[in-house]
């Protein structure tokens, strides 16, 4: 299983988590988004409604009807009722329950970074878990850096 550590230096989460979320549709995936803050995961769901003018990335906020039918999911808990194989922890919480799916994208920025060096230690001692760790540079660019 891989896990991806994106530290947000440069661009704010509602700006990378998109450009994920059609990475993993593209390869034919689905994607869970775990956010434990309710206001957080509403203004989540706006940003993948309204990131770019000329796309469309289909999801939903779980408690629908349809929550098994999205491609995309925005939960409060690492529960993928939409049966999504990829996970992005958007609030910068580790959460050990991610290392069930095949990918988990672990997103944190200055705050959590105490946080997400404790998770980054405890994971190299986990079999079968690949561990990148992904930096934006003064330009925007990501660089793998770990």
């Amino acid at each position: 299983m891989k896990v991806d550590f994106y530290h947000l230096t440069t661009s704010p989460l509602e700006r990378v988590l998109p450009r994920i979320a059609e990475r993993v549709l593209a390869e034919g995936g689905r994607l869970l988004v775990v956010e434990g803050d309710p206001t957080r995961r509403a203004a989540l769901d706006k940003a993948l409604w309204s990131y770019a003018p000329d796309s469309f990335l289909p999801h939903g906020v779980v408690g629908g009807e349809q929550d098994a039918h999205q491609p995309v999911l925005i939960a409060g808990a690492v529960e993928a009722a939409n049966e999504a194989r990829n996970v992005a922890l958007a609030d910068g919480e580790w959460r050990d329950a991610a290392l069930s799916f095949d990918r988990a994208f672990h997103f944190f920025d200055e705050d959590r970074i105490a946080d997400a060096r404790v998770a980054w230690k405890a994971l190299a001692s986990r079999e079968r878990v690949e561990r990148r760790y992904w930096k934006q540079s003064d330009a925007g660019r990501w660089q793998q850096v770990g």
